[in-house]
């Protein structure tokens, strides 16, 4: 048993590597910091500029803090199985049908993380050009989020395809999985 809280369902635990635990629980923790800390700089941003003292870098800041949430928040999301609303479709099927749509669906999912991985590395390289202001760093600080995140995506999916493929896609104890609800 970890000695921390796992932040695995466990009607989803078959689909999951306990070594990947904390993997998860760092992302959503990091995930957590930069959305609030991006919340909280737009709102002091808002403040300063009322006041008419506005503060330059926090609109660089706020960029930085919002889009690795959103990428740090799309490796959490995979892991979770929380990324797609095909998953609902797969979840409804048994037999050679689930299997196909679920490893169909991580097949997509694993082709975007390779392409965020290439892709990103690719663009990664290039934000060496350019620079970012007013603090003169490069933009290959803001790209770097992209081929990480890609390679997070990638793992988890490899993990959920090999243990699906293992234990199966469905609960292996029978329980009703929880259907999941779009906002």
């Amino acid at each position: 048993m970890p000695s921390f809280n796992s932040l695995v369902l466990e009607d989803q635990r078959h689909l999951k590597w306990r070594a990947l635990d904390p993997i998860e629980q760092g992302l959503m923790i990091l995930c957590g910091i930069c959305i609030a800390a991006f919340s909280v700089l737009v709102f002091c941003d808002v403040i300063t500029r009322a006041i008419g003292r506005p503060w330059l870098w926090v609109q660089e800041a706020t960029m930085t803090f919002f889009l690795y949430g959103i990428f740090i928040g799309v490796a959490a999301a995979t892991r979770r199985n929380d990324h797609l609303y095909l998953a609902v479709l797969a979840e409804s099927m048994t037999g050679n049908a689930r299997l196909f749509f679920e490893i169909f669906n991580r097949l997509c999912v694993l082709c975007v993380a390779l392409a965020m991985i290439h892709y990103g590395y690719l663009n990664f390289l290039d934000g060496f050009k350019s620079l970012r202001m007013p603090s003169m760093t490069p933009m290959a600080t803001l790209y770097a989020a992209i081929p990480l995140s890609g390679v997070f995506v990638a793992l988890f999916t490899i993990e959920q395809m090999v243990n699906g493929f293992r234990h199966g896609f469905a609960n292996p104890d029978g329980i009703q999985e929880e259907k999941r609800q779009s906002l």
